[in-house]
């Protein structure tokens, strides 16, 4: 049953849409009756984007354009939304669907949900409890975490916040006694899975955040120091680098890392390594050979290269690259129940989600991470029945159609 609130908030997006009112919907928020105006608590929501609009409104200006930006033009950060409708399902009927299991197996865990939580940066610039919060919520909801390098909590804390084991997400830097010392400490905490991030060599062009930046009038030095661009003061904050020396560190990963980079790390790091940032089907077939135990198809949600080519797009590629020798997770413009099978059906193992979750832990903490996570599990469980699908192993290739080029 719907809420009073959210049941008028949808009668009135009714009527704003309705073609027998003609204009009558302007004049509705011309009176202040907005159908779209941001929800006021986590449980009004009719579906992950309305945590968007409920983010802006609670973030400084120079904080929800780092969550919004892409790069350049932003068409890679379009184009991963713009892909899912390239694909269209085939759905089976007369399917006794009255029990669904959306459980997945990976690396030897098995988990309730093949939704996972992406490595997002920085997320108390986003929520007081940051980090923490969205580790609680992966607790309560039984998901797979995965934490950034640069989070601003460590990644102890998370963990335990968590509760179980989480995955940790490399930024090497261009030093490696930095690399090895991150990577020993996610090993100490027992990590299971240490995920290489290979997407940002040569830096990026994020021009929606400096205009963002430039729309915020608060007096952002106090908090970040006198110079923004500067990444040894900004590694210096974050306390997964506390006590190293990042005085020489001057980009997120090196500019002449190559597969002998993977193998090097390969020998460091004794538990199931991970590429994230692979789009490709001859660098997929280069990683199986390389001896890494997983791939991320992501072009880190528009945020890396003005590629213009959708995630969902590339995974159909790197899957066949693959061809079944080792996990293949997909991010990149996951909104919806639909999108997540789309990726299933196409060979996914399992799909990481990024902004959805910021927006809710932006807008009401842990409640909000929480409530975006049901709202997709619940989206997923009902796409599975309508396509007739009992259990993710059931959902392949026959369930989707290319629709468009």
């Amino acid at each position: 049953m719907w809420s009073e609130p959210a049941a008028r908030r949808r009668f009135l997006r009714f009527l704003v849409a309705s073609p027998l009112l003609g204009g009558l919907g302007s004049r509705f928020e011309a009176l202040g009756q907005d159908a779209d105006e941001p929800i006021t608590a986590p449980d009004l929501a009719l579906d992950v984007m309305d945590f968007e609009a409920a983010a802006r409104q609670a973030l400084p200006p120079a904080h929800f354009g780092y969550l919004q930006t892409g790069v350049d033009d932003d068409a890679t950060l379009r184009a991963n939304r713009e892909g899912f409708a390239h694909f269209s399902l085939r759905v089976r009927r007369l399917v006794d669907v009255s029990r669904v299991d959306m459980s997945v197996s990976l690396f030897g865990a098995t988990w309730d949900s093949p939704i996972i939580l992406s490595p997002v940066s920085t997320q108390r610039a986003f929520h007081p409890e940051g980090e923490i919060a969205t580790a609680r919520a992966a607790r309560t909801r039984k998901h797979l975490m995965i934490l950034s390098t640069v989070s601003t909590t460590s990644v102890e804390d998370v963990q335990a916040a968590r509760g179980e084991p989480i995955w940790y997400q490399l930024y090497p830097t261009d030093q490696w006694p930095i690399a090895k010392a991150l990577v020993k400490r996610a090993e100490a905490c027992g990590c299971p899975a240490l995920v290489l991030t290979v997407d940002l060599q040569g830096g990026t062009n994020r021009v929606t955040l400096e205009r963002s930046k430039r729309r915020d009038r608060r007096a952002c030095a106090a908090c970040h120091g006198e110079s923004l661009e500067n990444l040894k003061a900004y590694l210096a904050r974050k306390p997964m680098f506390a006590g190293l020396d990042v005085s020489q560190a001057t980009d997120f990963t090196p500019l002449g890392m190559s597969w002998d980079y993977v193998k090097q790390l390969r020998d460091l790091w004794p538990r199931k390594l991970l590429i994230k940032g692979i789009v490709t089907r001859e660098d997929a077939e280069l990683a199986v050979r390389s001896g890494v135990d997983g791939l991320v198809v992501s072009n880190h949600g528009g945020r890396a290269e003005e590629s213009g080519r959708a995630t969902i797009e590339s995974l159909v590629e790197v899957v066949d690259g693959v061809k079944g020798r080792m996990p293949v997770l997909v991010d990149g413009g996951f909104r919806r129940g639909t999108d997540v099978f789309k990726a299933l059906a196409l060979g996914a193992s399992a799909v990481c989600i990024g902004r959805p979750y910021v927006w809710g832990l932006a807008a009401f903490g842990q409640a909000g991470v929480e409530s975006v996570l049901e709202i997709l599990r619940r989206e997923l469980v009902m796409v599975m029945r309508q396509a007739g699908t009992r259990r993710i192993a059931e959902i392949d290739g026959s369930y989707v159609v290319r629709t468009g080029s």
